[in-house]
């Protein structure tokens, strides 16, 4: 069977984006989407449709949400608009990801379908023929977008929640003043065994349909009060509270309102309830960060949680969850700027 497959998958390695889409249209028996005839006219419908004022043709002002703006002229052949309260001026594009973009509206789509192939930054960068810097940049732009997505997350039913570990990363740090211990050679092992500062706590949940949250609160072993903030406001009253014996989430689910199920120490279930799903969520997303993407730097990390969550762990299809991406992060309100990315917290805790 190997053997058979094996001119199958060189075949499919050499294809691009478009094709791998195609291919995957045919196997899952979708339809092909719409195509786009006019990029940016479907990017002012898109924005319209999430941000339109009471006329139903201008969004309205990203500085107040005031509904009262006018027209005011074209700059660089770009309309824009006035607020009659605030006075500001703004584009379509002003407090989304497309802001300062020097890019088409349609290229930063096709991105969107190498992130959906979870192709690497200097793939991304060949496929839409920019520079890898700029990919590296609209990367992290695009899944800071996606983090709004994350932060409305809320889980209930059967939730499985546990920590995972990732080594501390100065993955691309030039600055030898924010390193807190000495710099690996080419990666290696931690300077001490075992569970220490020199790793970032990621406490992770997931439920049965496919909807997970993570986040790092951490170094070391985390304590009852930063589980306790990582979980409040995330999971419904009431739920099934899955974990494993560590006490802390005794409080927690006491102080949330859930029904804790504990699986005990060599034990791997309890009745029906078991933590197979968390274990497997780890399992996927250490792969991805570090087989995939050759490991991240801890700044980063975040991003690539999020990132996991929405392509490996949602449960609608790659066309759907491609739709989705591109109307979400093309039209929510970020503010993520390039030229700040790599200006961010060494450890984000």
């Amino acid at each position: 069977m190997k053997m058979k497959l094996k001119p199958i998958v060189e075949m499919l390695r050499n294809l691009n984006v478009d094709e791998l889409t195609e291919v995957m249209m045919i196997l899952t028996g979708s339809k092909p989407e719409t195509v786009i005839v006019d990029p940016i006219k479907s990017f002012k419908e898109l924005i319209l449709k999430r941000k339109a004022t009471s006329l139903g043709d201008r969004p309205y002002c990203p500085h107040c949400q005031s509904h009262r703006v006018v027209k005011n002229g074209h700059k660089d052949g770009r309309q824009r608009f006035i607020c009659k309260d605030c006075k500001h001026t703004y584009t379509w594009t002003n407090n989304t990801i497309l802001y300062g973009m020097k890019i088409s509206y349609d290229t930063l789509l096709k991105y969107c379908d190498c992130m959906m192939h979870k192709m690497t930054i200097r793939q991304c960068a060949t496929c839409c023929r920019i520079s890898k810097s700029s990919s590296f940049d609209w990367r992290h732009k695009i899944l800071d977008a996606l983090q709004n997505m994350h932060n409305e997350v809320v889980l209930n039913g059967i939730i499985e929640s546990d920590e995972t570990y990732f080594g501390l990363s100065f993955k691309g740090c030039k600055n030898p003043d924010i390193l807190t211990r000495l710099p690996h050679k080419r990666g290696g092992s931690n300077h001490v065994r075992g569970i220490s500062d020199e790793l970032v706590c990621v406490p992770c949940s997931v439920n049965l349909d496919g909807l997970s949250i993570g986040k790092i609160t951490n170094l070391g072993r985390p304590t009852t009060d930063e589980l306790s903030g990582f979980i409040k406001g995330r999971i419904e009253e009431g739920s099934f509270f899955v974990t494993d014996s560590l006490n802390s989430y005794d409080q927690i689910a006491e102080d949330n309102n859930l029904t804790h199920i504990k699986i005990e120490n060599g034990k791997h279930k309890n009745g029906m309830f078991n933590i197979q799903k968390i274990n497997s969520y780890h399992s996927e997303l250490k792969r991805m960060i570090n087989d995939l993407f050759k490991g991240v730097a801890t700044k980063y990390l975040n991003n690539y949680v999020v990132y996991h969550n929405f392509i490996n762990i949602a449960k609608e299809s790659i066309i759907e969850k491609a739709k989705i991406l591109k109307e979400f992060v093309c039209s929510t309100l970020c503010n993520s700027r390039g030229y700040k990315v790599n200006l961010r917290d060494a450890i984000p805790v």
